[in-house]
């Protein structure tokens, strides 16, 4: 059987056509696979981008880009030079490590009664009330007591806060916003929930930061945010501490010498 010139025609771009189909582009006789493309959409699409004729052409150009510039070093002996070498396989070892903790993480998601206990857990800690705190915090115990001295002679608080080793706070007066006692360390939430309202601590209170002077401004409920609210950065802890648990299980089976 002979083939006109232009049946051959059509066989060879029937056959050369879906080969096409797999490149993004040649360069320099290499194909770009289309492969590399979708990859590069999925992760702009991802950060937010709409796929468009112009972001494809986008990606299109920075993929030959980055094909020339490879062949170039390639073309240079670098791919050779040791320092790349290592590079080269510390990027491989950590393409592969997010691979496997993502694959690790979609076998074993986080079940939803894990994340109602964890939600009620950290509800229960942070109570049902909310206060709102001033303090000044000094290095020395006798300097809080001098402060504190000042204060029952008059003095107003929000000058002497000015002195605060918490800088932060001290730019406000002293001020630390309505928080939970749960968000302070143990001695200064334990002197401010035995304050009432409007009160100065009578002694300092010392914690790993140095000596505080507290004054409780006022009390309300607390309004804490719904299961749904927070369910995303509470999936993404309990998410965070199973990879944990199975990496170090990986590392406690691995022969180490």
């Amino acid at each position: 059987m002979t083939f006109k010139p232009a049946h051959l025609l059509v066989v060879l771009l029937a056959v050369a056509l879906p080969a096409m189909a797999q490149n993004v582009a040649v360069v320099n006789g290499k194909a770009i696979p289309s492969a590399k493309l979708d990859l590069m959409l999925k992760q702009a699409k991802a950060q937010g981008q709409q796929d468009s004729p112009q972001l494809r052409a986008a990606v299109r150009e920075r993929l030959i880009g980055i094909e020339v510039l490879t062949q170039e070093a390639e073309k240079s002996g670098l791919a050779a030079n040791a320092e790349v070498k290592t590079q080269l396989e510390m990027n491989r070892q950590s393409i592969l490590i997010n691979a496997l903790l993502r694959d690790y993480v979609e076998k074993n998601p986080v079940k939803d009664a894990d994340i109602k206990a964890e939600y009620d857990k950290v509800k229960a800690q942070a109570g049902d009330k909310e206060y709102h705190a001033y303090h000044i915090l000094v290095d020395k115990e006798d300097d809080a007591k001098a402060i504190i001295s000042k204060l029952k002679a008059g003095a107003k608080f929000e000058e002497l806060a000015k002195q605060s080793k918490d800088t932060g706070s001290a730019a406000k007066g002293g001020d630390l916003d309505w928080a939970s006692p749960g968000t302070f360390v143990a001695p200064f939430s334990q002197a401010l929930v035995a304050l009432q309202k409007g009160q100065i601590t009578e002694t300092p209170v010392k914690t790993e930061f140095g000596y505080h002077v507290i004054k409780l401004e006022d009390v309300r409920t607390a309004k804490f945010p719904t299961l749904e609210e927070v369910k995303p950065q509470i999936t993404e802890g309990l998410q965070n501490q199973k990879v944990q648990i199975y990496q170090q299980a990986l590392l406690k089976k691995a022969k180490i010498q």
